[in-house]
């Protein structure tokens, strides 16, 4: 039996391609390639009639944790954002590990990022919390602060 290798990216559709990109670079994100896509290639692997995207790619400046985040010109998800909580089935946030978790969040609030509920100081090992980034994205962020 074949087992999975490695974990490539996480796909994440957005409606505002330049302020989801720019929220990620800010993050400290690198990006790491870009194109369209269009025709009945991409429609027949995603089952999608007319599909016409642009796609960034960011990830982790170790390589790492890639994510590719994309715009559907074509069809349009028409129902538009729609925040959910944290605890609402489905893939439901991104976490990343951050340098200075208090200097990351002022630089994203600046930005419009929100800060859902405390900052957790968990056991002297980390401190993390949830923010509430472009379109709704829940990212966790936490820094690494002991052993």
């Amino acid at each position: 039996m074949s087992t999975v290798r490695r974990l490539d990216h996480i796909g994440v559709v957005v409606e505002d391609l330049d302020a989801a990109t720019e929220f990620f670079l800010g993050l400290g994100l690198e990006k790491a390639g870009a194109m369209s896509m269009r025709g009945d290639w991409i429609g027949g692997i995603i089952g999608l009639e007319d599909v016409h995207t642009d796609v960034v790619f960011v990830s982790a400046p170790d390589g790492t944790g890639k994510l590719e985040l994309i715009k559907f010109h074509s069809p349009a998800d028409d129902r538009g954002v729609r925040e959910a909580a944290a605890n609402r089935l489905g893939i439901r946030h991104l976490a990343f590990v951050v340098e200075d978790l208090d200097g990351v969040l002022g630089a994203l609030a600046a930005k419009g990022a929100t800060r859902i509920g405390k900052i957790h100081d968990h056991e002297g090992v980390v401190r993390l919390c949830y923010v509430r980034g472009p379109e709704g994205i829940i990212v966790e962020l936490a820094e690494e602060i002991g052993s």
